[in-house]
């Protein structure tokens, strides 16, 4: 394994704390002897539970990560009166957790445990593990923590047994859709329904079954998205509200409506929550943020980021943060391409053919944005990096601001963000009619 590609990004003390938890939690499950070396396939459930919390790690940088932190261990155990090593930043507070997993040995026990050990002869060593003295076995637990229970939840794996609903079938619904496909979700398992037949036929070359029923597809599934407009919310929640059972997770997704509006027109303790995706969802590319109602427990918000994250980022927030996400990344989507566009012209203008200018500039936008997501750089930063003194770039740049670029985009947002609220009060106040 090549170490040079694995060691780019520093990990945090919750990702770590995290990642332990995950593997204590799969060894007890498997009982799995904590000294065992971990064979490809457990990395592999530990990776998809990382994504789904949110950490977006390679199989390969969670094998080197575990290779440090057993390094760490076994450097304790020789020297227990050596200072903390120095490679693990924060490991005073991993500690105990990697002494819980090395130092528990739990029996093998069942064929399907066995076998997942076959191929242990392809993962690195424990290496320092015969030097250690070690306890007697002890016996596996019947039950593993409370934390398991959220883990599960957050394994995409689980989200192949889930019936998926959409009312409505506009381009957030379907964008949602193809994300939540490309997972372990299956077409059977999807349906969707809208009062007339024109934006079905795409849902149906997925092999997602539609209906004109808003209440076929709610006594059908158990995770029902509300992806209409917002003003007629209140008339579907209305429709539907009768058929809502506990089993249910209703996720609104229309522009506006709060979650005390939602939550009104549905019955008492229904569990809601409110999501705000962008169109980029469609290409898997999408910044997806939602907010828990008053009854939407935390692995409600697990369950639902599990089956949201190959959309793209997907976020949790507080319920104020997502009318300024419908400014920030719903309709500012519409203000990237507008600058795009401009780019495009601008080039045209000085005498390149249109169509290799407007190529250009979508490759320059979406280069531009995966430096700037990936090198996780401040864009003041990424932009004075591009500039030199004298130069062509600075040229530039100061025309724009001549233009005033930068406060128009603020006002772009400030105007959205303040339509989105307007919508809100006016879904609100049509609920209560």
């Amino acid at each position: 394994m090549d170490d040079s590609g694995i060691k780019k990004q520093n990990w945090d003390v919750k990702e770590t704390e995290l990642f332990l938890e995950i593997l204590k939690e799969l060894d007890m499950k498997k009982c799995l002897d904590g000294r065992k070396v971990r064979n490809n396939k457990l990395f592999k459930v530990a990776h998809r539970r990382m994504t789904a919390a949110g950490y977006h790690r390679s199989v390969d940088q969670l094998k080197f990560r575990w290779k440090l932190l057993k390094s760490a261990y076994y450097k304790c155990k020789r020297e227990p009166d050596s200072p903390a090593p120095t490679k693990i930043q924060g490991w005073w507070r991993y500690e105990k957790t990697m002494i819980a997993i090395m130092e528990s040995r739990h029996p093998l026990v069942g064929a399907g445990v066995n076998s997942d050990r076959n191929d242990e002869a392809t993962e690195d060593s424990d290496g320092d593990a015969s030097m250690l003295h070690w306890p007697q076995p002890q016996p596996c637990p019947d039950n593993t923590t409370q934390n398991l229970d959220l883990i599960i939840k957050m394994d995409p794996e689980m989200d192949s047994q889930l019936k998926i609903g959409f009312i409505g079938a506009g381009n957030m619904a379907f964008g949602i859709a193809k994300g939540i496909l490309s997972g372990n979700v299956l077409p059977v398992n999807v349906k969707v329904s809208a009062p007339s037949s024109r934006n079905l036929g795409r849902f149906q070359e997925l092999g997602i079954a539609v209906t004109h029923s808003n209440i076929e597809v709610v006594c059908g599934s158990d995770v029902v998205f509300v992806a209409v407009k917002p003003h007629l919310v209140p008339l579907v929640l209305n429709e539907i509200s009768q058929h809502i059972t506990d089993r249910h997770i209703i996720v609104s997704v229309a522009a506006g409506v709060t979650l005390a509006t939602v939550e009104e027109l549905l019955p008492e303790n229904t569990v809601a929550i409110r999501l705000m995706p962008n169109l980029p969802c469609m290409v898997q590319e999408g910044a997806l943020l939602f907010a828990r109602g008053t009854h939407a427990k935390q692995e409600d918000g697990a369950l639902l980021r599990s089956l949201l994250h190959r959309c793209g980022l997907v976020e949790e927030g507080p319920e104020a943060w997502i009318d300024i996400h419908t400014g920030l990344s719903g309709s500012g989507v519409a203000f990237v391409y507008l600058f795009a566009e401009a780019l495009a012209e601008g080039a045209v203008k000085m005498g390149m053919p249109s169509a290799l200018a407007h190529s250009i500039a979508s490759q320059t936008v979406l280069g531009a944005g995966r430096l700037l997501r990936d090198s996780g750089k401040h864009p003041a930063q990424l932009r004075s990096e591009v500039c030199t003194p004298g130069g062509t770039t600075i040229y530039g740049l100061h025309t724009l601001e001549q233009g005033g670029v930068r406060a128009a985009t603020m006002s772009a947002v400030e105007s959205a963000t303040e339509r989105a609220r307007e919508l809100g009060r006016k879904s609100a106040a049509g609920g209560r009619k």
